[in-house]
């Protein structure tokens, strides 16, 4: 009986995680090591002048690592308790911006993994399929015409008499940047998918069709910038066309965290499934699937994970295209590997992009200005992806 039993605790060990090989713990490993050295070096460096190892101890200071309710206005928006300047300084403006690019990351490696399942096309990703650009359409039409803007919400409230009263709360409409920016990018994938759709849809097709909405959607916004009268607007969306982690702070945590948790958890769930669909439409069908549900309930998963991404950060592109690039020559093509893969390796790109785009100007010619990150994983994945293109005598379709 026990040698069944361990038996059948061995095979189950080995269905679920039997996959999660030397490769993978490598990958994981080296990824989170690039998060950390990057995150230190950024909380080292700023216009607070204080030595590095000071910063390091205010990583590591005890009294805000270990306190509920230091974490709870972290987290939730709570009043920030008192704190020293140092510890202050490094928790509140420099490290959220290592956690946003670490969540932005995340969501664009993983959007442009599922894209590329989705459309069994390796070219495939949120900015190429114009997720992005209608995401980001979506917010600049947000920051031109609504800015400053409030939605009343009513609701019933409950009085300590039990009685029942109807009243309303006003939220601003930025913190509705996620779901209004996954409203765009689900619209802009549509038109591909329609565009793209002739008795069915070729990797080619739904590549064209996403180059075709993201430029016309790309001068959209362009004309948008003809309506802002406010040169704060200006910059703002130049900012989000961009893409940009200055400035970012617990607020946009707090915003792309709850999306960015049900996009990963449900990538996670949904590895069998994706593995199925590069099988091919006819395999997959013969094994029970419904081919164009799945796809378009997956799409949906990676439009939510862009759309968080954009909603934070802006326009970052090439980050969905390449990470999943790298990741499968590194792991392999199971996607219950390259999920987790980009799920690591995608912070520790745009981290480590983070990292030049801050100090990059301050080490070259010794200005304190920053890039934005858009510019620097652009720079990063433009010969990255020519690199692959001469290296492989076909692409496009997996």
């Amino acid at each position: 009986m026990a040698t069944g039993t361990s038996a059948e605790a061995a095979g189950w060990r080995e269905q679920w995680f039997g996959w999660f090989d030397g490769s993978l713990f490598t990958l994981c490993a080296a990824s989170l090591a690039v998060v950390v050295l990057g995150g230190l070096a950024q909380v080292s460096f700023g216009a607070f002048s204080m030595t590095i190892v000071d910063a390091w101890q205010a990583v590591f200071d005890p009294r805000v690592l270990f306190d509920a309710q230091t974490w709870r206005a972290f987290l939730l928006g709570a009043e920030l308790p008192e704190m020293g300047k140092q510890s202050l300084i490094v928790w509140n403006i420099r490290l959220p911006r290592v956690f946003v690019g670490m969540l932005v990351g995340m969501n664009l490696a993983v959007s442009g993994a599922i894209f590329q399942a989705v459309t069994r096309n390796e070219l495939a990703s949120p900015f190429i399929l114009g997720v992005s650009s209608g995401a980001g359409l979506m917010i600049l039409l947000v920051l031109v015409a609504f800015a400053g803007a409030t939605l009343a919400i009513p609701f019933l409230a409950v009085s300590a008499d039990l009685s029942l009263s109807l009243t309303t709360v006003e939220l601003g409409i930025s913190s509705l940047l996620p779901v209004l920016a996954a409203l765009g990018g689900a619209a802009a994938f549509l038109v591909v998918y329609v565009i793209a759709w002739k008795n069915g849809t070729s990797p080619v097709r739904l590549v064209l069709a996403g180059v075709i909405v993201g430029t016309v959607f790309s001068s959209l916004q362009t004309a948008l910038f003809f309506f802002a009268d406010d040169i704060g607007v200006v910059q703002s969306a130049i900012a989000w066309t961009t893409g940009s982690l200055t400035g970012t702070d617990w607020e946009q945590v707090r915003m792309a965290l709850p999306w960015t948790a049900v996009a990963m958890l449900l990538a996670l769930v949904s590895s069998r499934q994706l593995n199925v669909l590069l099988l091919g439409e006819r395999t997959a069908s013969s094994l029970g699937m419904s081919v164009e549900k799945v796809r378009f309930a997956l799409s949906g998963v990676a439009v939510l994970a862009a759309a968080a991404s954009i909603a934070v950060a802006g326009i970052v592109g090439f980050v969905g295209l390449i990470v999943p690039h790298m990741v499968r020559n590194i792991v392999g093509s199971d996607y219950r590997k390259l999920v987790i893969g980009c799920v690591f390796a995608g912070p520790a790109l745009l981290v480590a992009a983070d990292v030049g785009a801050r100090l990059g100007m301050a080490v070259l010619v010794g200005s304190d200005a920053q890039i934005p990150v858009g510019i620097v994983t652009g720079l990063v994945g433009g010969p990255y992806f020519l690199y692959l293109m001469r290296k492989q005598e076909q692409m496009g379709e997996i």
